[in-house]
């Protein structure tokens, strides 16, 4: 018998780094995810294999079931990532893989590796619900982070994410905007390393208190916004209070200056996504500036 398990992937609309310090963000689970399926054999090891949007495989590794040590790998930093993970589930639930059995496990995305939806968090998530553990636990002991990635994962609506008290807490926002059709997702050609992204932030000599409160009150303002050049001017003012914070160019000062609607950075500043308003001729913008993946709200947001 085969167990399936899947999870969301993610985007964060509001909040990038300071969500890490208690601002409350807006953030989306999108349409694209990750399939986790596990059967069950007499092997005594775990044979996984990864497989991309396409079908392809990227990464496939074996282990010992008692022991969890690798025996074969195809990359060697996925395999210890992967092997910290099935450990760290197990300290959590010390009944997980203790029947000694073997196991044939198979991830499947349905995004490209690259885009930065969260290949990390939902294959965290997806382990924590086959281990029968905390998600938020297990992202803490290993990948770490705000978690807000994993409530996406958990969540079928767009939501509110907020570090209250050292705790995450997510609430389920029930409209969208009425002016979706004018928002757009815009890939950057590169994935930016979150642990990295973060890593600097955290060495940033700033008023993290100021920072917070500006940033929760433009949280406040967009979700509930329905005037359209009124959600642009939020986007602006968001985009310039982390530049300052950052000491980092916005994105559209470095890459799209001609461009004549508002851009927003998405998650780690440099990479991934971005977030533009326009039109109907949006993508045809982007796409001779040499950015071709260019996907409306409507068909990013699940």
């Amino acid at each position: 018998m085969t167990k399936e398990f899947y999870s969301n992937g993610k985007l964060l609309l509001s909040g990038e780094y300071a969500v890490l310090d208690g601002a409350m963000a807006w953030a989306i689970p999108t349409k694209y995810g990750q399939y986790l399926l596990v059967s069950s054999n007499k092997s005594s090891q775990i044979r996984w294999k990864s497989l991309d949007e396409k079908g392809n495989t990227w990464f496939e590794a074996t282990y010992d079931t008692e022991t969890l040590k690798k025996i074969s790998s195809s990359h060697s930093e996925t395999s210890v990532s992967l092997n910290n993970i099935l450990l760290e589930a197990q300290k959590l639930n010390p009944y997980f893989l203790m029947d000694f059995t073997g196991y044939e496990v198979e991830t499947k995305l349905t995004f490209p590796r690259d885009w930065g939806l969260g290949s990390s968090s939902t294959l965290i998530n997806n382990v924590a619900n086959w281990a029968k553990v905390n998600a938020q636990e297990l992202l803490s002991k290993t990948f770490g982070g705000s978690g807000y990635d994993i409530a996406c994962a958990q969540h079928d609506l767009p939501i509110l994410f907020q570090i209250n008290k050292g705790l995450p807490t997510a609430q389920e926002i029930l409209r969208n905007p009425p002016y979706i059709d004018s928002i757009f997702f815009v890939y950057l050609n590169q994935k930016k390393n979150s642990r990295d992204a973060i890593e600097a932030y955290r060495k940033r000599d700033i008023d993290k208190n100021n920072l917070i409160e500006e940033i929760t009150r433009l949280t406040k303002l967009m979700i509930v916004c329905d005037k359209f050049d009124l959600f642009e001017f939020y986007i602006i003012q968001h985009e310039q209070i982390l530049s300052e914070a950052l000491g980092i160019p916005t994105v559209k000062s470095k890459l799209f200056s001609d461009y004549s609607g508002a851009i927003k950075s998405l998650g780690g500043w440099g990479g991934d996504f971005i977030l533009a308003t326009g039109n109907e001729s949006t993508p045809e913008y982007f796409k001779k500036k040499g950015y071709p993946t260019v996907i409306p709200f409507t068909d990013m947001i699940l």
